[in-house]
């Protein structure tokens, strides 16, 4: 007796069986590698959602972008890598590297004046104890490429030891190829040159021969990031170096959410992406110096008594009244911590907390955060592109406005052109400037470098430029939003389901 037609169809279709088993194994490799750490329940639930959804091709996508964390195994190389950096730093005497010098100093130990703000850098301190808090700072905001360029540049041609030049894009254009041909000038004059990128960032100037160009020039180093490698089975596309900083000389350093390509200053008739950018003069810049040279070392494992010359860390004298602190975060249990540093900022705002980010896509505590401080009593504004470079972002945040609108936090949306900087100040006594948003991939799969400063000149000075931004924006009614089209819900709802994947 013949069976079923559709039992015959698939005895006759032994590939079928074939695949249901495949995607059945991959369903299940993906579930372990998923619930081998803890992470977040909706991203978790989401990848599993879409790794049966979409069969091998699923698989493949969490194996690209799923992957928010670095591999044990790979994570321990890398964090030898920085155990040489720190252990030949800590073994430093007086006369060769900078953490003697910092001890001898009592840079280490410098101290807000104020209760306040005591009470909100103790968390900080512990958190990066790699990391002190360093007094006698001068720095200073500069507005989109406009003004940071000339600035950069300016410092890239007075070189006279090193360049040390970091970027998540660096752009086969105009921009790209102006600096560039300024720290090859400088290396062909007998400069020391390093330069690391993104990958993904800038995958434009990478394929499209930017670099190239400039590998034989003499004391010029090119490195690219990334933690993708097939011969080493990694596929770890989501991981990603948002870095941007410049020292030079170890005496001047700039860092901020600025990128090197031709949007981030004015064209013609085309005004530049609203961005923020910061010169560092002072001990700090000390500390972001150590931060590119530690991942540099990662990349290229150059010898860390090398990186770690008393030539790069020059005895700098105070400059400024601002004390600050490099705050890295990455993807690792360990370096997860500018989530945190938003967190512990706007419990301790008394008075007012302000934020600009170009993606607004914050994780649950953050949220109930600014919701707590603002019935509280706390004036927040967050101020948001109108429409972002990414359509699916705008529309997803958008789907927590409600929520934080009715607890008294005020939202404004900046029309074009875009707005791509990322600030916070709290209570015009602190402020954290960088290049983390206030997103997911910022906040747990990136590599970022921010600040957290103590500096009212700094913070009014700030709060005055964030302030141009907010009066260029157009405020979220709670009534108006309320009574948004029925089809903007869903597309907000549908987008908000992709955020811990954005």
């Amino acid at each position: 007796m013949n069976g079923p037609a559709w039992f015959e169809h698939f005895q006759g279709a032994p590939w079928l069986s074939a695949g249901a088993a495949l995607h059945v194994l991959l369903f299940l490799a993906v579930s372990m590698h998923a619930l081998r750490h803890r992470r977040r329940a909706d991203s978790t639930l989401l990848w599993l959602f879409v790794t049966w959804s979409l069969p091998v091709g699923g698989a493949l996508l969490y194996a690209m972008f799923g992957v928010d964390r670095v591999p044990k195994e790979r994570w321990q190389r890398s964090l030898q890598r920085r155990v040489r950096m720190d252990g030949a730093r800590d073994a430093a005497t007086d006369e060769v590297l900078p953490e003697a010098y910092w001890r001898s100093m009592g840079r280490a130990a410098a101290t807000p004046e104020d209760e306040w703000a005591r009470e909100l850098d103790r968390p900080l301190a512990a958190m990066l104890e790699n990391f002190p808090l360093l007094g006698g700072n001068l720095i200073t905001p500069l507005l989109t490429g406009d003004e940071a360029f000339p600035k950069m540049l300016e410092a890239i041609r007075e070189a006279r030891h090193h360049i040390h030049l970091q970027s998540f894009i660096i752009g086969n254009d105009a921009v790209g190829r102006e600096f560039m041909d300024a720290v090859a000038e400088r290396a062909a004059a007998g400069v020391r040159v390093r330069v690391l990128y993104d990958r993904f960032g800038s995958s434009h100037a990478l394929w499209g021969g930017l670099f190239r160009k400039y590998r034989k020039v003499p004391n010029l180093s090119i490195a690219g990031w990334t933690q993708s490698n097939l011969f080493r089975k990694q596929l770890h596309f989501n991981l990603r170096n948002h870095r941007k900083a410049l020292v030079v000389d170890g005496r001047i350093g700039f860092m901020g959410g600025v990128n090197l390509n031709e949007y981030s200053r004015s064209q013609d008739r085309l005004a530049a992406i609203q961005d923020y950018h910061f010169r560092l003069l002072g001990p700090i810049v000390q500390e972001l110096q150590y931060s590119f040279l530690r991942d540099w070392h990662v990349m290229t494992e150059e010898d860390p008594e090398q990186l770690l010359s008393a030539q790069h860390f020059r005895r700098l004298p105070p400059e400024g009244g601002a004390l600050a602190r490099v705050v890295n975060s990455g993807p690792s249990s360990d370096l997860r911590v500018a989530v945190d540093v938003f967190f512990n900022a706007v419990n301790a705002a008394r008075k007012q907390v302000f934020v600009i980010t170009p993606y607004f896509l914050p994780s649950e505590d953050l949220l109930r955060a600014l919701r707590m401080a603002a019935l509280r009593g706390v004036r927040v504004y967050v101020v948001v592109p109108e429409k972002s470079n990414h359509w699916y972002t705008t529309w997803a945040g958008r789907a927590i406005y409600e929520d934080l609108l009715e607890s008294g936090v005020r939202i404004f949306e900046r029309p074009p052109p875009f707005i791509h900087a990322k600030a916070m100040t709290v209570d015009d006594r602190m402020a954290v400037v960088g290049s983390s948003n206030w997103d997911y991939r910022s906040l747990y799969s990136n590599y970022e470098t921010s600040l957290a400063v103590y500096d009212t000149r700094l913070v009014m000075h700030l709060k005055l430029l964030m302030s141009e931004d907010l009066h260029e924006s157009r405020e979220v009614e709670l009534a108006a939003f309320k009574n948004r089209p029925v089809h903007h819900r869903y597309l907000e709802n549908a987008c908000g389901l992709l955020s811990p994947l954005l």
